[in-house]
């Protein structure tokens, strides 16, 4: 019977899209030629766009990574010494049903590190200590090559956490063999986790890689929804940049580093002090995006990132918010910020340098957003200008090509999708654009989903920053303006 009502809601689906598009006069493409020239270069550029990145995505998938992860495998048996893998675990304000398998799985993994394993475990709550040396001691394997150090910190942020347990590493005196592995509180990981990624760094190039991720959220609804279809976008985003081995971020919920990079007093400093210099905001400390700084100070120094598609963690999520559309808002003005405050340093690096693909990929971080919006701009104008009768055609095609796009991702996972995948996917589009916009113009506004900590917004604000506060809004407006009259001239209206 479920699978009944996925065929039938998929044909339902498909077939309101025909019926808008049959709604259509023969002659309105004629009437409203300018506007459809310019929908149409719009859309031959992104989905031009998304064809690449699924081309490169399948070639690393399922020919040039085998190869790779061959290579290296075969480095690392010939090697005279294994990896000793360091765990760094940072817990803030989660709760004990999710802490108790989390480190249940980094135990059982460090306890497979063939060379020993240490784990250092940053926690402010002295509660969550007294509950992680009771998974350890109860741990029902041997335990006797790991080496569990549980650090108390005060509670001043995640870059302090991340920088103090880097700096107790250090005094390990880690080699170029070892390996760090960032982990967050909230993410299980492999029990071969090591045994999977060490190999990888007998390439002296690569500084550090990250794996695939799956998400366990309880509640269903459309929250899960979301956060899987993100996923699976991931997926096929990592796959494309992989052929290059150099991903777009390297994920803060499990990413693994080189040691001897991680533990570099400057790279140390990055994680802590990271900031860019704003022409009109000032100096801007950086908050949250601690994966974009470790990221962007790898990239800087000209070392390769790669990615491991047959590897995965597992991230057990909550929803931040009562409803869906203020979670989506609270986590999309995170991610967005941490993506915006380091891509515009990150193209001042010479394209020679990172990769032109790479350097071109982190352009288009900046041009989709305003891409994605003058789409919907232009069917607004058409439908005023020229005949109400845009929108339909407009929405059928929306449907047909987000149908489209959710089938290929879903086919590079090797599952179907359910019908709610391309609203999801098409809000994740438009409404992400619209967030990337607004952030853009407010690089200060900083906020952790969980901690009370946060930049560029207290309460009570001086003069100074009630008038840059009305500087980014008469920013953000004047230039969605000039977008839309550039719609408008060239439509054809104007």
């Amino acid at each position: 019977m479920p699978m009944i009502l996925h065929i039938l809601s998929h044909l339902a689906f498909l077939s309101v899209a025909v019926l808008l598009a049959s709604t259509v006069p023969a002659d309105l493409l004629g009437q409203a030629q300018e506007a459809v020239l310019v929908l149409g270069f719009l859309g031959a550029w992104r989905y031009s766009w998304a064809g690449i990145n699924v081309t490169r995505a399948v070639i690393f998938r399922f020919f040039r990574y085998p190869r790779r992860k061959a290579a290296a495998q075969a480095r690392y048996d010939a090697q005279s010494v294994d990896a000793h893998a360091f765990f760094l675990v940072t817990s803030y304000m989660i709760e004990s049903s999710v802490t108790v398998p989390v480190y249940r799985s980094i135990f059982l993994a460090a306890a497979n590190a063939t060379n020993g394993a240490t784990i250092v475990s940053s926690v402010v709550d002295g509660s969550d200590a007294r509950l992680i040396q009771q998974i350890f001691d109860s741990m029902p394997i041997d335990m006797s090559r790991v080496n569990l150090i549980v650090d108390r910190i005060p509670g001043t942020g995640k870059r302090d956490a991340l920088a103090k347990s880097l700096n107790l590493i250090a005094r390990q005196s880690p080699t170029r063999h070892d390996i760090v592995l960032f982990v967050d509180g909230d993410s299980c990981v492999p029990e071969d986790i090591v045994a999977q990624t060490a190999p990888f760094f007998t390439n002296p190039a690569i500084g550090a890689l990250t794996t695939d991720e799956e998400v366990e959220i309880e509640q269903p609804g459309l929250f899960r929804d979301w956060f899987e279809l993100r996923f699976d976008q991931r997926q096929l985003m990592m796959c494309s940049m992989g052929l290059s081995n150099r991903v777009l971020t390297l994920t803060g919920r499990m990413s693994v580093f080189r040691a001897d990079l991680a533990t570099n007093p400057d790279f140390i400093n990055s994680v802590q002090h990271d900031f860019i210099d704003h022409w009109r905001l000032g100096r801007v400390n950086f908050l949250t995006g601690d994966d974009k700084s470790t990221w962007f100070w790898l990239m800087k120094n000209g070392y390769q990132m790669a990615y491991l598609p047959d590897v995965a963690s597992s991230s057990m999520e909550t929803q931040p918010k009562p409803s869906f559309f203020a979670s989506a808002t609270v986590l999309m003005v995170r991610w967005f910020g941490n993506m915006l405050r380091t891509n515009g340093r990150a193209l001042e690096l010479p394209a020679s340098q990172i990769g032109y693909f790479t350097w071109w990929s982190i352009l288009d971080q900046r041009l989709s957003m305003w891409t994605t919006l003058a789409g919907p701009i232009c069917m607004i104008i058409a439908a005023i200008f020229y005949d109400p009768m845009v929108i339909p055609v407009y929405l059928a095609w929306v449907m047909f090509t987000r149908y489209v796009f959710c089938t290929g991702i879903c086919l590079f996972r090797g599952r179907s999708f359910p019908i709610i995948y391309p609203f999801l996917l098409y809000f994740g589009q438009l409404f992400g654009a619209a967030v990337k916009t607004y952030v853009l113009f407010r690089l200060d506004r900083q906020k952790w989903t969980r901690q009370v900590t946060a930049t560029g917004a207290p309460v009570r604000q001086s003069l100074g920053q009630r008038v840059g506060a009305a500087g980014s809004a008469y920013l953000h407006l004047l230039t969605l303006g000039w977008l839309t009259v550039a719609v408008l001239f060239l439509t054809g209206v104007i």
